[in-house]
């Protein structure tokens, strides 16, 4: 079996981390992130468009309280260079990871290394809220279809980190790793991940993956020497003077 494209993986970002409500404003696609961050509420184009297009989609997403934020996946080429021109610039480079779950979960994690526990538990909720994920965050997982979970992990018996994971037709995607400042550099985060793939070959799934923006050195470290693979990008496209409202 061939490793998933970045294009395939757009529909599991949607389905396993997804926005309060989406609604279709002529080509855009609009989303209701209530709060949620960048990837449940920025717009995605789903085929040609005008100007018009470019500006009623703008007056959806502020009716809704948002930012103007477009999400520029592989192929908008277009209207990557319309939001330029309009005076939007470029936040948040993201890098898309995939691995056969076979090559990931090659070792067992110890046992209190990543521990599975859904709905999450108090301690993950302060090891996210600590790293900047925040109630409206978490709702996100709790909007993710089944199957999903969380792990939480204990290193040296101390808290030391929090991951959510959900799966769509067999893809898991992973989420919101957070370590704690003390316990990071010690192979907690690689631990998680093999945790979440054992995880999705018990759920029948066969693939894992995982996002992470361009600026995260060491997350990017940490899944290139999980041996996962670039299979994809996107970044973001905001009206410049509006960067401050995210």
């Amino acid at each position: 079996m061939s490793l998933v494209s970045g294009r395939e993986l757009y529909d599991v970002i949607d389905a396993t981390w997804p926005a309060a409500a989406t609604s279709d404003c002529g080509p855009f696609r609009i989303r209701d992130g209530k709060g949620g961050g960048k990837r449940v509420s920025a717009a995605t184009v789903q085929g040609a468009f005008e100007t018009a297009d470019i500006a009623a989609a703008e007056d959806a997403m502020r009716a809704l309280g948002q930012v103007s934020l477009f999400q520029i996946r592989e192929g908008d080429e277009a209207l990557d260079r319309a939001l330029e021109a309009r005076g939007y610039e470029v936040i948040d480079p993201v890098t898309i990871y995939a691995a056969k779950a076979t090559d990931i979960a090659t070792e067992l994690p110890p046992r209190t290394a990543a521990i599975q526990a859904w709905e999450p538990l108090q301690i993950m909720r302060e090891i996210w809220a600590e790293g900047g994920i925040d109630a409206a965050r978490v709702d996100v997982m709790f909007r993710a279809d089944e199957p999903k979970t969380g792990f939480v992990s204990r290193w040296q018996d101390k808290p030391a980190g929090a991951s959510f994971c959900a799966m769509h037709e067999g893809i898991s995607m992973v989420h919101a790793i957070e370590i704690l400042p003390f316990q990071r550099r010690q192979g907690v985060g690689r631990w998680l991940m093999r945790r979440a793939a054992y995880w999705t070959l018990d759920h029948g799934g066969h693939t894992l993956s995982v996002i992470c923006t361009r600026q995260n050195a060491a997350a990017n470290g940490l899944y290139t020497s999980l041996g996962m693979s670039v299979v994809g990008q996107y970044h973001y496209r905001i009206l410049r003077g509006e960067r401050e409202e995210i």
